[in-house]
């Protein structure tokens, strides 16, 4: 695979992020509900952070282990959040992640860009698993691995680590990890 990918689904393009894409980053990724719903995301979010993440992603499909797109959509192009798989070569599986702007939440938009990303990762990339967690306060992300034939895998207790604004505000996250292997996707 020489170019970057781009996978269509019915309302949307995920594909390659953009530096024009930085305003609409900063700004939506900036939004605290969107940090407190994620594992990494920094807050404040700043440009440094977005040019930060799209290096990351160019890095990662020039290495062939991180596939990072943006989640677009169709009708006009709009950036509307992100969408990726990091993958474990040597074990033949990925981890996917993903965030989505605000105002795209309740119209089925990650939904369908999750289920095309795993269509992805079994079909282009021939995976064997995909797994994906969720902090146990985003209840709306696991029902997005359930709409999409996932399955309850795991869950961990204070396992993350996630990074206040001060070290008094650092706190520990449980996490919940669905998995789907090709045989359950080729059963779906």
């Amino acid at each position: 695979m020489k170019a970057f990918p781009k996978i269509k689904t019915d309302r949307l393009i995920l594909d390659q992020i953009k530096i024009t894409d930085i305003p609409d980053i900063v700004a939506y990724a900036g939004n605290v509900k969107i940090v407190e719903n994620t594992r990494t995301m920094p807050h404040p979010y700043r440009e440094e952070d977005a040019i930060a993440w799209i290096n990351m992603a160019n890095e990662g499909f020039k290495a062939k282990n991180n596939y990072i797109f943006a989640i677009r959509s169709k009708e006009n192009l709009d950036f509307m959040g992100g969408i990726g798989l990091t993958l474990d070569v040597q074990n033949n599986r990925a981890e996917l992640g993903y965030w989505q702007a605000e105002p795209f939440w309740n119209q089925g938009f990650t939904t369908e860009a999750v289920k095309g990303i795993l269509k992805f990762g079994f079909e282009a990339l021939n995976l064997n698993k995909i797994i994906a967690v969720y902090l146990t306060t985003n209840e709306a992300s696991g029902r997005v691995m359930i709409k999409n034939g996932m399955i309850k895998e795991a869950e961990f207790k204070d396992h993350d680590l996630k990074k206040g604004r001060t070290i008094e505000d650092n706190t520990y996250v449980s996490l919940i990890q669905y998995r789907l292997t090709k045989t359950e996707y080729n059963n779906l």
